[in-house]
């Protein structure tokens, strides 16, 4: 029910914005990338299942396969591209199992990374906007990648909160690697390692002996990695992870550290500069026996008064590399899986299978979880309201279903939760900048106020309670073929909308973007004799 109308994005990005996209540890990926020749080996990847980072996947396709993004999504063209990418898979015997995030952390820890990275999109969103580069990805990105992986019967599963840990304790239980773009996956200890996306020739696939086809790639060897630093012990990468800076953790006084301990840079050459940090905090820290004996000495540089707190707050962090309790292996096998995140939320079953099968997005779990959500930015004129601001009526009404999900949510005290008991925190763009702006649930009638319950309502109910939403009659859509009765319904709604300033010729161009995926598929029908594929490439060419 959540409409984006507009989106655009532009194709002129490089491997350093996917980088930044995807984010990790600050300058890891760029430093074991410049020392490939030792840190990773040659792989001819076949025959094997491999876990796929879905976060970082479709990025990746995204921003690097020339599409045209400025104008609202090239989705047909993204959607071959991913059909491309897994048929190579499928060529080679590699059986592919993805694995998406899902909402924010329950903890919320990630907050001020979130917002920092709203900023940054806004800006490159604005400098697209003028013609600029840069790379925002559209809207409904993540909701076309889900459609092909359903339509080629890739198995996939959404994760409750973020997926890293979860990712890397599949790829150990399965023993195959993972494949990401997030530099975390250097930290983890994974058996059969990691393989970056930007080294996998998926588009070059190769054959032993004319038969059998092979992916090129480079696996990531961590036993290298350490070997590299005076065989440091693998247990002390998480701390280097958290004191070099992640999405986790970003503590100022930690500089205070930095500046006084003297970190021995080591022998390195003149392109091993821009990472003075990344190689200080390893040559330091490969001198520990183990993290207990590190973290001290890190923190008798610090105040007194801040060692606990620090202490604390570094702990928390390292755990995000220790092996996750979830066992997403018995969704792949067994359909379902237990989420302790969950176990204390009292959701609706319904609403978690839903979650975990990508059915809802992630918008609907941090609303549930946090009453807190990120309206993300496109590519638009920042001068004039955000155009997530049309849709604001319906998110209410999604709003006034979760309200009553859970009893036990009403005790959750995290910090994103308004002060209003019928609120909700929207995070969105305001001109060149984000601002938090509340927003009232609507009160629905009794029928709906019990989220549990509400797939028992029947199907008639439900269509009158969409269709009560966009504010459109039945008999308006009685005529309207089945397939296109929700487009046609969205679009009287976004009519009735002065915000949308809708002319004409914008009509016309929605409805015909309406119609040529039913008329190419027409023409494009195999086996078809009669005059409907001539009659619909006629009205296609027009």
């Amino acid at each position: 029910m959540h409409l984006c109308i507009f989106s655009a994005c532009q194709n002129s990005c490089h491997i350093a914005i996917i980088q930044t996209v995807i984010m990790g540890i600050r300058g890891l990926m760029s430093f074991v990338e410049d020392h490939s020749n030792e840190f990773f080996t040659d792989l001819k990847l076949r025959d094997t299942k491999i876990i796929i980072d879905g976060y970082a996947l479709f990025h990746r396709l995204c921003f690097n396969s020339n599409l045209e993004l400025r104008y609202g999504g090239d989705y047909d063209s993204f959607t071959d591209v991913v059909q491309n990418f897994f048929e190579s898979l499928f060529a080679c015997n590699i059986h592919p199992y993805v694995v998406l995030d899902g909402g924010c952390d329950i903890s919320d820890k990630k907050l001020t990374t979130l917002k920092d990275r709203a900023r940054e999109k806004i800006q490159t969103a604005h400098s697209l906007s003028l013609g600029g580069g840069g790379c925002v990805c559209p809207l409904l990105i993540r909701e076309v990648f889900i459609q092909v992986l359903i339509k080629l019967q890739v198995c996939f599963v959404q994760c409750f909160s973020e997926a890293d840990r979860d990712i890397m304790t599949l790829a150990n239980h399965w023993n195959c690697p993972v494949l990401s773009s997030d530099s975390d996956f250097c930290i983890f200890d994974l058996k059969t390692g990691f393989c970056p996306l930007n080294s996998f020739q998926w588009r070059n696939m190769n054959t032993i002996k004319g038969t059998q086809y092979y992916i090129p790639a480079k696996c990531f060897s961590l036993d290298a990695f350490c070997r590299h630093f005076n065989n440091m012990n693998k247990a002390l990468l998480p701390l280097f992870a958290v004191l070099c800076g992640n999405d986790h953790i970003n503590l100022p006084i930690l500089e205070t550290f930095l500046s006084k301990a003297r970190l021995p840079l080591g022998a390195t050459s003149s392109k091993g500069r821009r990472h003075h940090r990344v190689l200080r905090l390893l040559n330091w820290l490969s001198h520990f026996d183990n993290p207990t004996e590190a973290l001290d000495n890190v923190l008798k540089y610090l105040p007194k008064k801040d060692r606990e707190n620090v202490k604390e707050l570094l702990c928390c962090s390292m755990e995000e590399y220790q092996q996750s309790q979830v066992k997403l292996q018995d969704f792949f096998q067994y359909g379902s899986y237990v989420c302790p995140d969950t176990l204390n939320l009292g959701l609706p079953e319904w609403v978690l299978v839903a979650l975990t099968k990508g059915q809802l997005s992630p918008f609907i779990s941090d609303a549930l979880v946090l009453r807190r959500t990120f309206l993300h930015t496109q590519v638009e004129n920042m001068q004039r309201p955000n155009a997530h601001r049309i849709s604001q009526p319906i998110r209410q009404i999604i709003y006034g279903l979760l309200l009553n999900a859970s009893p036990h949510l009403g005790n959750v005290s995290w910090n994103a939760v308004p002060p209003q008991p019928l609120a909700f925190s929207e995070v969105e763009r305001i001109n060149k900048n984000i601002k938090t702006s509340i927003i009232g649930a609507v009160e629905l009638p009794k029928d709906h106020s019990d989220l549990s319950k509400l797939t028992e309502l029947s199907l008639g109910r439900r269509q009158i309670l969409l269709l009560e939403t966009l504010k459109v009659k039945p008999t308006i859509l009685e005529p309207i073929p089945t397939s296109l009765k929700l487009p046609v319904a969205v679009s009287c709604y976004w009519l009735q909308h002065t915000e949308a300033k809708a002319k004409l010729h914008h009509l016309q161009a929605l409805l015909l973007g309406m119609l040529m995926g039913p008329l190419h598929a027409i023409i494009n029908s195999p086996g078809n004799v009669d005059p409907a594929p001539r009659q619909a490439q006629c009205l296609a060419a027009r």
